[in-house]
C-alpha cells in the first residue's frame, strides 16, 4: 500500500462528509477526542504502578 496523496485524502474526506453529513462530523470528532483523552489518562495512571513494580524487583 503506497502513500496517500492530496487527491486520495480529499476523496476520503468527501466520502466521509457524504456518509455522515456536516452536522454529525463534529460529534464524531468530539467522541474520538474524548476517547483518546481517556486512553492517555489510563496510560498515565498505569505507568507509576509499573515503575513501582520494577523498583521492587530491583531491590530483591
Amino acid at each position: 500500500m503506497g502513500r496517500f496523496g492530496v487527491t486520495e485524502i480529499l476523496v476520503i474526506l468527501a466520502v466521509v462528509l457524504l456518509l455522515f453529513g456536516g452536522k454529525k462530523i463534529p460529534e464524531l470528532m468530539k467522541g474520538l477526542g474524548s476517547g483518546i483523552k481517556e486512553f492517555k489518562n489510563a496510560a498515565k495512571e498505569d505507568q507509576p504502578a509499573d515503575k513501582k513494580e520494577e523498583s521492587e524487583n530491583e531491590k530483591k
